[in-house]
């Protein structure tokens, strides 16, 4: 039994800011159900620069590029082709957002219907150690190559698919993981409030039309978090976009303060939002890099933790005083502070209790981009 047509795709950027990528290739395999009935693969000029990470992992340079075709050029092509089908890809969110945009500046509005494979196999294989294309494919057996080229993903994703159509038997499941048209994209009102968010680490705070906090978190990338809770799909993920009017964000450059802050805002607000899903405390992954022992083993020294600050020229302190955290500033390259007296005027007394402790001594063990000055009394 088939749904109708699918076009399984995938697509390389630019990388770079949110919703200013610009794609580089793009490969679309026009799929009935049973076989490939059309295909279309093409590099495409993205008129801007890669960022080197990408070159790196892609092997996609400028120079290639050069004389590819640029993305109004190939644009009837991606239309026709996915005219009438699903388009279906792993992380569909990105690739579909990604064309939109493109789309968009030619003052098209491109819609299809969504279907991702990270949903569809999370439902059909629970049980798989990751939902990453990688490492899906080697779990199932199934051959790839060239890996993140648009083609070579391209096709790993149709294998995959063909293989979740299969165990899909009476394909109820992937009639429940297709997403309509429009899902997935903003109202006015959040395309305003994303607009002013930052690509920056901080804090956000969701607030309802009666001016109350009905979310906050953390985020190394305010705006693309926002963004992901306004388009994210669920119950639950729906009230929060219905009920938010305004979000303000307090940009901290340390992602170590933005958990300390979302710690204690939680705590202390207890916003309704975050108590449904029962975050009464921050996540941050451990690793088996111990760097450093438990920092209350360390309870007769005085010491900072210095990282990144708000802007260039600043830095940010997190104190720790025998064993407790005392408070968490900002102070100028240039400025002294490793003399307790002047360190006193700056630090913002913060909070100490068991997630704040946990929060420091994961962050000591699996973050390398900090330094430690212990203190003179």
């Amino acid at each position: 039994m088939s749904l109708g047509m699918y076009a399984v795709l995938d697509i390389e950027t630019t990388g770079g800011k949110y919703n200013e990528e610009g794609i580089t290739e793009i490969a679309i395999h026009k799929f009935d159900g049973h076989q490939v009935i059309d295909r279309f693969i093409s590099l495409v000029n993205p008129e801007k620069d890669i960022q080197p990470f990408v070159v790196n992992l892609t092997g996609i340079n400028n120079k290639m590029l050069r004389t590819a075709p640029k993305f109004h050029e190939v644009a009837k092509r991606i239309v026709e082709i996915t005219e009438g089908t699903v388009i279906v890809a792993h992380n569909a969110q990105f690739d579909y957002r990604v064309l939109r945009m493109e789309f968009r500046k030619l003052g098209f509005n491109f819609e299809r219907k969504t279907l991702c494979t990270v949903d569809l196999s999370k439902r059909l294989i629970p049980q798989a150690e990751s939902h990453s294309l990688g490492k899906l494919v080697r779990s199932l057996g199934i051959a790839v190559s060239d890996r993140h080229r648009a083609n070579g993903d391209a096709l790993a994703t149709l294998k995959l698919f063909k293989f979740l159509l299969t165990k899909d038997s009476n394909k109820s499941i992937i009639r429940a993981v297709i997403r309509a048209e429009n899902l997935g994209e903003l109202s006015q009102r959040q395309i305003d409030i994303v607009s002013g968010m930052p690509s920056e680490t901080g804090v956000y705070y969701m607030y309802n039309k009666e001016g109350e906090l009905i979310y906050l978190g953390k985020s190394i990338d305010i705006k693309r978090k926002v963004n992901s809770l306004f388009t994210r799909d669920g119950k639950e993920a729906r009230k929060l976009q219905k009920a938010t009017r305004k979000v303000t964000y307090e940009l901290t450059g340390s992602e170590l303060i933005a958990l300390l802050k979302e710690n204690e805002e939680l705590q202390k607000n207890k916003p309704l939002f975050n108590r449904w899903q029962g975050k009464s405390k921050p996540n941050l992954q451990t690793s088996e890099n111990d760097r450093f022992t438990d920092f209350e083993t360390t309870s007769l020294r005085d010491f900072l933790i210095v990282d990144k600050g708000r802007e260039t020229g600043e830095k940010s302190a997190v104190w720790i005083g025998k064993g407790r955290l005392k408070g968490v500033g900002f102070f100028d390259l240039n400025h002294q502070i490793n003399n307790i007296h002047i360190l006193e005027s700056i630090i913002t007394p913060m909070h100490d209790d068991e997630n704040a402790k946990m929060i420091i001594d994961t962050y000591l063990k699996t973050k390398k981009n900090f330094k430690i000055i212990d203190l003179k009394q």
